[in-house]
């Protein structure tokens, strides 16, 4: 039994490690100009798709205080508002402005993105075909290693503060 397991533990970390590094195209930033993974290159990336009028909206409290904690450390949380689940408000400046009047959001955002389907945007694709992931709902996560590889995946109900995402970030920092 104990041999099995350390099997499957070296078989999953030599699948990790034969991911590829994830694409360097970049988003459309909600503040104009680009924003790709590869501005931070290597620094944990905490991805969010995320949604204005979703019942997990109140998360971006949860998700500033994330960043406010570990920026400084060097964590990034970048969220990527989508309209896939038809809960974004119409533009990219209405997004902009209900984040910042309603959670002072300082952290980097992209412009409404795809997240899924055929027009998601190459990032989402590379979760997709590396990882198997795609986003079920609004604010899934993905954290993301200095290394560029995938180190977890979390649902909508995992909360930014959680004892789980906290405990990955900090691992990831180190």
């Amino acid at each position: 039994m104990k041999t099995t397991a350390i099997a499957f533990g070296l078989a999953v970390a030599f699948a990790t490690a034969a991911l590829a590094a994830p694409p360097a195209d970049p988003f459309q930033s909600i503040d104009g100009g680009d924003v790709s993974l590869a501005d931070f290159a290597g620094q944990p990336v905490l991805l969010v798709n995320t949604a204005s009028q979703c019942g997990f909206t109140g998360q971006y409290e949860g998700l500033q205080a994330l960043y406010d904690t570990y920026r400084a450390q060097g964590l990034v949380v970048l969220a990527v508002p989508s309209d896939d689940f038809n809960q974004e408000l119409a533009t990219a400046a209405d997004v902009k402005e209900f984040c910042t009047i309603n959670y002072n959001i300082t952290l980097p955002m992209t412009d409404i993105t795809h997240v899924k389907g055929s027009q998601a945007h190459p990032v989402y694709k590379w979760l997709r075909d590396e990882a198997q992931f795609v986003p079920r709902w609004n604010f899934n996560k993905v954290l993301i290693g200095r290394d560029g590889a995938i180190v977890a995946t979390w649902g909508s109900n995992a909360r930014p503060m959680s004892p789980e995402i906290v405990g990955a970030v900090e691992v990831a920092l180190k």
